[in-house]
C-alpha cells in the first residue's frame, strides 16, 4: 500500500502528464454502458492488438473511457489532441483508422460525423452541434480518462481540492462556500445543498452524535442515466465530493447507494475505491491530516421508492424501503437515526470544482442571483439524458438558464424523418409534459416548477406528433402504479383511480366528468401524500391537460386519438400513393392486406390487429392511421 503525502499528488500528476506527452496521439475509445452494448470493448480489444502488431504501442495508446456522451454516434473512438471524432464503429474499421490515419496520416473521412441536415462532414468534436452549447462541470474528464486508472484523475488535477481543504483546515468555511455557490440538489428536491451540510453540522453538535454523508445513485426514472454515466466516467469525482462533505460535517464514515441494475458502475466504482484506499485517500490520516474517512457501497434492491430520501435511509437501514412524515429531516435523523447528509452523484461530482474555482464562478454561471439566498436562482450547470423522438440522444451538460429550444433544436439536432415536435417531459415519470408554445423557457428550477413540470434528477423525453398525450399520461401513471411502496392511502389508491380512468379513456370508454375527476384526484393526491412520489406523481395528467386538454375531449367525446396510438380509437388503411411493392404484405403477422404487385393494397379491419408494422416499413407514405 502506498499512502501519499500532500506532495505527491503534484508528482503522479506530473509523471503521468509526461506519459501522455510521449505519445503521438491518443485514442480515446467510449466504454460507457451505451456504446459497451454495441461491441465497444471488441473495438478497445481490437485497436490494442493492432497496435501492438504494427508496433505502434510507443507512439499511440489506446484508453477506455467513460461516455463520451454523444450515444446515438456509438460506438466512438475520439483520436487527441487532435479531436478526429469517429462514429457508429464496428470493428473491422478499426484497421481502416490504424492503416490509413494513424500510419497514412489520412483521417477516415467515411467513418467521421455528418451533419444530419446539412450533410457536412464535421472532423472534430468542436465541428459537431452536439458538443456546441455544451459547459462541463460534473462531467468534466468525460472521453478524456480511463475510469479505472487513479492516476489519471490525478493528472487532471484530481484531490488537488481535498488536499486544499484539508490545507486550509477550516470545515465551516467549506460549507459557507457551498452555500454561497448556490448550488442545489441535482436529484430532484433542488435543496439548497450548503444550507443542508449546515444543518447537518448543527445537529451532530447539539446531539453529540456521529454524522454520515451519503451519495443517492438509485436513478430509476425511465430514459435517465445520468448518474450511472457520471460513475461510469469518473467516479473519483464523486468519491473527491464526499471526502470534502465529510470533512465539511464531521463524517467518519459514508455510503453510496446504488441501483443493482448497473453492474459497470458498481464494478468501476468498486475498483476507484480501491484505488484510493491504496493510495490512503480513504482511510485513517488521510494526506498526512487527522482526517480519517471511508466509503461503503450499498446496492440497492431495485425499488423505485427508494430514490426518496428517507425510504432509501430505511432500505439502508435493513428495512423495508418506505418513506416517512417529512417532520422528521434526515440531516438530524438519517440513517441509523443519527444526522445524514444525502445528496446525489452529480451534486457531489460538482463539490471539488466549487472548492477549486470558487463560489463565485459557480454562482456567475446560471440564472439569479444566489449569492445571499441561494433559493434565489439556479446556478452551474445541469446534466440531462436527451432522449425520445430527436436526432441526437446522449448525456448533456448545459448551464442553467438554457432554453429548452437551444437544448431540443441546436443540441440535439431536431425531431427526426420529417415529424414536428410535440412535446417534452422533463423530470423522469413525475414531471410535466410541456407544449411547443413552451419551447423558449429557460431551463431552471423555479421556471420549469412554474409550467408544472420539474427540473428531477434530469430526464428529458422529446416526443414528435404520432405520440397521444393521454396515453404518455396512462403510461406513467402505471409505472407509479408499480412501484408506489403502497404506505399511504391516497398516493397507493389515488394513482390507482387515476391509472383505470386513463385506462377508460384511451379505450374509448371515457366519459363527461372523466376530466374534472383526473384533475381533483390528482390535486388530492398531492397535498394527502406522505412523500414526493406521491406528491408529484399526478404531474403527467396535470400537464398533459393543462397543456393538451383537447385530445382528452377528443378521446371522450369523438372517440379518436390524433397520436395514432390508442388501439380502440383507430383504424389503419392504405391511400393512393402505395405503389403495390408488397413490403407490407409480407410483413403483416395476421394476412390482413391483399393485393398485387404494382396495384393499390386493401387493409381488411375486420383481420387488422392495428400492430401497426405496416406503418412502419411503408416508404411512400402510403398506410394512415384514422
Amino acid at each position: 500500500m502506498t499512502r501519499l503525502k500532500k506532495q505527491d499528488l503534484k508528482k503522479i500528476a506530473e509523471s503521468q502528464n509526461k506519459v501522455f506527452s510521449g505519445y503521438k496521439a491518443m485514442l480515446m475509445v467510449c466504454t460507457g454502458t451505451g456504446c459497451v452494448s454495441a461491441k465497444g470493448f471488441d473495438i478497445l480489444n481490437k485497436l490494442e492488438l493492432l497496435l501492438r502488431e504494427k508496433n505502434l504501442e510507443t507512439d499511440y495508446m489506446a484508453v477506455g473511457t467513460g461516455c463520451n456522451g454523444f450515444c446515438a454516434a456509438g460506438p466512438i473512438v475520439v483520436v487527441q489532441p487532435e479531436g478526429v471524432f469517429y462514429q457508429k464503429l464496428k470493428e473491422k474499421d478499426v484497421e481502416e483508422i490504424v492503416e490509413s490515419h494513424l500510419l497514412g496520416g489520412k483521417p477516415v473521412e467515411r467513418l467521421m460525423h455528418k451533419d444530419p441536415v446539412t450533410g457536412e462532414i464535421n472532423r472534430s468534436m468542436d465541428e459537431i452541434k452536439f458538443f456546441s452549447k455544451q459547459q462541463l462541470i460534473a462531467l468534466r474528464n468525460k472521453g478524456l480518462i480511463d475510469p479505472e486508472n487513479i492516476d489519471h484523475y490525478i493528472a487532471r488535477g484530481g484531490y488537488q481540492s481535498l488536499k486544499k481543504v484539508l490545507e486550509d483546515s477550516n470545515a465551516e468555511g467549506i460549507i459557507k462556500e457551498v452555500i454561497k455557490s448556490g448550488i442545489r440538489g441535482r436529484g430532484g428536491g433542488g435543496f439548497p445543498a450548503g444550507v443542508k451540510w449546515e444543518s447537518g453540522l448543527k445537529a451532530r453538535k447539539e446531539r453529540d452524535e456521529v454524522i454520515y454523508v451519503v451519495c443517492n445513485a438509485d436513478e430509476g426514472d425511465p430514459g435517465a442515466y445520468m448518474d450511472r454515466s457520471i460513475i461510469e466516467t469518473d467516479p473519483h469525482s464523486v468519491i473527491e465530493g464526499l471526502l470534502i462533505g465529510a470533512y465539511a460535517v464531521g463524517a467518519r464514515d459514508g455510503y453510496i447507494y446504488i441501483r443493482k441494475e448497473y453492474p459497470l458502475a458498481r464494478e468501476r466504482l468498486h475498483k476507484a475505491i480501491d484505488d484510493a484506499r491504496k493510495y490512503g485517500l480513504l482511510g485513517e490520516n488521510i494526506l498526512e491530516s487527522d482526517f480519517s474517512f471511508d466509503i461503503h457501497v450499498h446496492r440497492g434492491a431495485g425499488a423505485f421508492v427508494c430514490g426518496e430520501s428517507t425510504a432509501l435511509m430505511a432500505s439502508m437501514s435493513g428495512r423495508a424501503g418506505e418513506p416517512r412524515a417529512k417532520y422528521v429531516h434526515n440531516v438530524e435523523y438519517g440513517y441509523r437515526d443519527k444526522p445524514t447528509i444525502l445528496n446525489n452523484v452529480e451534486t457531489w461530482a460538482n463539490i471539488p470544482v466549487i472548492i477549486k474555482k470558487g463560489a463565485e464562478w459557480f454562482a456567475s454561471i446560471g440564472t439569479g442571483d444566489v449569492s445571499e439566498n441561494p433559493w434565489n436562482g439556479s446556478s452551474g450547470t445541469k446534466v440531462f439524458s436527451l432522449v425520445g423522438d430527436i436526432r441526437n440522444t446522449g448525456l448533456v451538460e448545459v448551464p442553467m438558464g438554457i432554453t429548452l429550444r437551444e437544448i431540443i433544436e441546436d443540441i440535439g439536432g431536431g425531431i427526426p424523418d420529417g415529424r414536428t415536435f410535440k412535446a417534452v417531459q422533463t423530470g423522469g415519470p413525475s414531471g410535466g409534459c410541456l407544449p411547443e408554445s413552451l419551447l423558449d423557457m429557460k431551463v431552471d428550477f423555479d421556471s420549469l416548477s412554474e409550467a408544472g413540470s420539474m427540473m428531477g434528477s434530469g430526464g428529458m423525453i422529446v416526443m414528435d406528433d404520432r405520440t397521444c398525450m393521454v396515453d404518455v399520461a396512462r403510461y406513467f401513471v402505471e409505472f407509479l402504479v408499480d412501484e408506489s411502496c403502497g404506505k399511504c392511502t391516497p398516493c397507493r389508491e389515488g394513482l390507482y383511480a387515476l391509472q383505470n380512468i386513463l385506462g377508460r379513456i384511451c379505450s374509448g370508454e371515457g366519459k363527461e366528468g372523466d376530466i374534472e375527476f383526473l384533475e381533483e384526484t390528482s390535486k388530492t393526491i398531492i397535498d394527502a401524500s406522505l412523500c414526493q412520489l406521491g406528491g408529484s406523481a399526478p404531474n403527467p395528467v396535470l400537464s398533459t391537460i393543462r397543456y393538451f386538454r383537447e385530445e382528452y375531449e377528443e378521446h371522450i367525446k369523438e372517440e379518436k386519438c390524433r397520436g395514432g396510438v390508442c388501439k380502440p380509437l383507430i383504424q389503419y388503411s392504405i391511400n393512393e400513393d402505395c405503389t403495390g411493392c408488397q413490403v407490407c404484405f409480407r410483413q403483416c403477422p395476421v394476412n390482413a392486406i391483399s393485393g398485387v404487385k404494382k396495384e393499390l393494397h386493401t387493409i381488411d379491419p375486420g383481420t387488422c390487429i392495428k400492430c401497426g408494422i405496416c406503418y412502419e416499413v411503408c416508404k411512400f407514405n402510403a398506410v394512415e392511421v384514422n
